[in-house]
């Protein structure tokens, strides 16, 4: 019989699926140490919108607020955390 494929579970090629709830809900992928998660981002913007005295229609924009405040304070964290490398600095003037 030319043109037919054994099934998958016979050829031994694909891994049998997980039975449960493993096999309907993907796994994330390993996170960072320095990845901002959502919860992070949520407290944030719930901090933000709190100093704002509560304003209503605004949820979007304290959410990007919070998670642009966040990767800042990442991005200078992880710029005082590298050594400065040998010969990067200006000469004194």
């Amino acid at each position: 019989m030319a043109g037919t494929q054994a099934p998958a579970s016979e050829t031994g090629s694909a891994p049998e699926p997980a039975s449960g709830l493993e096999a309907a809900a993907p796994q994330p992928p390993p996170r960072s140490p320095d990845t901002i998660t959502f919860e992070q981002i949520r407290e944030r913007a719930y901090e933000l919108w709190e100093r704002n005295h509560r304003p209503e229609g605004f949820e979007i924009e304290f959410w990007l607020l919070a998670e642009r405040e966040l990767r800042k304070e990442r991005d200078r964290q992880r710029a005082d955390a590298a050594p400065a490398a040998p010969g990067s600095e200006p000469p004194p003037g």
